[in-house]
């Protein structure tokens, strides 16, 4: 059985065991996307009639694919993660598996954020009547 069913100790050990049988590249993805998915769930921010604003942060001139999942995470804390986790998921596999340059990575994940922000704004923002 391939799935992690359940939680507590016995999903703990099952984590384990399935992270210890990947391949080191396989590893890091899947730690990836723990810290993508804690992010989101500490990031919850409830519903806000007016948009929220992201938060300053500048780009690190050297940065990893997940540290960039995690400071555009913190930056556009409104959004939901869960929504994105498809294309983020997708953009991180394309880094670890296919050997895409971060920087690219990175770029596009940026892009991302950026059109989930104005879709955010554009539901949050009232229409001229």
């Amino acid at each position: 059985m391939n799935r992690i069913e359940g939680g507590g100790r016995d999903g703990g050990r099952r984590l384990i065991k399935l992270y210890r049988s990947l391949a080191p590249a396989d590893q890091e993805t899947l730690l990836a996307f723990g810290e993508f998915l804690e992010a989101r769930d500490a990031a919850h921010v409830p519903e806000a009639s007016e948009p929220l604003e992201p938060a300053s942060m500048t780009r690190p001139q050297e940065e990893r694919v997940v540290g960039a999942i995690k400071r555009l995470s913190r930056q556009y804390y409104m959004l939901d993660r869960g929504a994105m986790l498809n294309d983020t998921s997708a953009l991180m596999g394309a880094h670890v598996l296919q050997g895409r340059p971060a920087t690219e990575v990175i770029d596009e994940l940026e892009d991302l954020f950026t059109r989930r922000y104005a879709e955010y704004r554009e539901e949050k923002t009232p229409e001229d009547i």
